[in-house]
């Protein structure tokens, strides 16, 4: 018999802080306007696509190499 109760709803927990792009980098600088362009027309996917790109952009010169 299956059961008719809902599950409990997810908990979410606070959005993370906006990344800061690093100052010399042309493609972080980039990602941030394109970031803003997006928070100006309410269009908060894209700002989240660009949060991760520019928290992950230089993620990989951080982490070692894996063989």
């Amino acid at each position: 018999m299956k059961s008719t109760t809902m599950e409990e709803a997810p908990r979410l927990g606070l959005p993370l802080e906006w990344p800061e792009p690093q100052a010399d980098c042309g493609v972080c600088r980039a990602l941030a306007r394109q970031r803003a362009a997006a928070a100006a027309r309410n269009d908060q996917s894209h700002v989240s696509d660009c949060n991760v790109e520019i928290r992950n952009h230089h993620a990989d010169r951080q982490r070692p190499r894996q063989q």
